[in-house]
C-alpha cells in the first residue's frame, strides 16, 4: 500500500509471472496456466503496519482438476 497504485500493479504482476515462470521450468504446460493479479486491491491483512504489508505481499494458487 506504500507507493503509487501503478507501481504496486506493476510489482504485483512480476511476482505472479516469477511464479509462472517457475511452474513452467518444473514442465507444467504453459497454457494450464492462467495469472492474475490484483496490486492493491485484494489484501489480507491490514497495510498499516510492516506485518500485514508483509503478508499482503503473497501470490496465491487455484488449483483446478477437469
Amino acid at each position: 500500500s506504500q507507493g503509487n497504485d501503478q507501481n504496486n500493479l506493476i510489482l504485483s504482476k512480476k511476482r505472479a509471472e516469477a511464479v509462472k515462470n517457475f511452474m513452467i521450468a518444473q514442465t507444467v504446460s504453459e497454457d494450464r496456466l492462467n495469472v492474475l493479479y490484483f496490486g492493491e486491491t485484494m489484501p489480507i491483512a491490514d497495510n498499516s503496519t510492516s506485518e500485514g504489508r508483509q503478508r499482503n505481499r503473497r501470490v496465491e494458487m487455484k488449483i483446478i482438476f477437469n
